[in-house]
């Protein structure tokens, strides 16, 4: 069942196109990645999902309501993460829970019976009484989850939900979205992080100035646009092996700074002739999402 849909939607400032006729669909069950580099358009389609920003042409539906006309009907249903944390510092981690369960017409009587729930979900429940400054990062982000599933929405909005966070933190927070999907809730996720997208996703869309350039599963992604081996070499007199070996013996040969990266199908010849060498470090790996995100996106930083 298509639970938010978007067809041709398009969003202009300035007379710059920052989104430029994105179609969309999720279906209910599912996690579905939204990524692109800084400007990309994310965060406007995002908006536009959720009938924040009016969209200046195209079609959106949000669990079965038409946004922006009646996207306040369909944000009932929805949780929203934001990227950035924006709890209330005057508050204690319940109080944050309660009062925003009142903006959903939550009754005292109902937080009491979801607060148990939302704190163990949360791994908080020692740290009900505590003030937001006496949290660490780990622990505000799960708060955020938890406040964004006080209305027990059917879909949830991640916007970069781990930025910021340490290794622990963040496979805790994936183990916490693991858990949602599999109680039957449909999540949209964008992220910077690519092993988090090819973890969590089952499908996704990469967007880059305001266009699709590719969607589908992780690894039919990587199947599709990348050779399935990589083998990144490092260290002095690299430009020099990517010219002459890295162009004879790679499928596809980048040079990026001190690093050569080689796309190759068979990657024996290619370690071995790094090997005979012995001057230069190399790493052998499987392809990934993130060389695809790289292939498509290209390599220049983004301000």
């Amino acid at each position: 069942m298509t639970i938010l849909a978007a067809r041709g939607i398009r969003k202009s400032y300035g007379g710059r196109e920052v989104v430029a006729g994105i179609d969309l669909e999720l279906v209910r069950g599912e996690c579905f990645g939204l990524i692109g580099p800084n400007g990309a358009g994310k965060t406007t389609t995002l908006r536009m999902l959720l009938g924040l920003t009016h969209p200046d042409a195209g079609e959106i539906t949000l669990l079965g309501h038409p946004v922006p006309k009646a996207a306040r009907e369909g944000r009932i249903r929805v949780g929203v993460v934001p990227q950035i944390d924006n709890l209330d510092p005057d508050f204690t981690v319940r109080e944050n829970l309660v009062v925003y369960g009142r903006y959903f017409g939550l009754s005292e009587a109902d937080m009491r019976e979801r607060l148990p729930r939302l704190l163990e979900f949360a791994a908080l429940e020692a740290r009900a009484a505590s003030r937001i400054q006496e949290l660490s990062g780990g622990m505000k982000r799960r708060l955020v989850l938890a406040r964004a599933l006080v209305n027990d929405p059917e879909l949830v909005f991640l916007d970069e939900p781990t930025t910021g966070l340490d290794p622990q933190a963040r496979h805790l927070l994936w183990e916490k979205l693991r858990a949602l999907l599999r109680q039957g809730k449909t999540i949209l996720l964008t992220t910077h992080f690519m092993d988090e997208a090819e973890r969590l996703c089952d499908r996704l869309k990469i967007i880059d100035h305001g266009v699709t350039l590719a969607e589908g599963a992780p690894r039919a992604l990587i199947h599709e646009h990348i050779e399935p081996e990589v083998v990144e070499v490092y260290g002095e007199g690299v430009q020099e092996w990517a010219e002459g070996d890295g162009r004879r013996l790679c499928d596809r040969a980048e040079l990026h700074g001190e690093t050569a990266f080689c796309y190759v199908r068979d990657p024996a010849p290619a370690v071995e002739s790094l090997r005979a060498m012995g001057s230069l470090r190399f790493l052998h790996r499987r392809a990934n999402l993130e060389d695809v995100f790289l292939k498509l996106t290209g390599r220049d930083i983004r301000e």
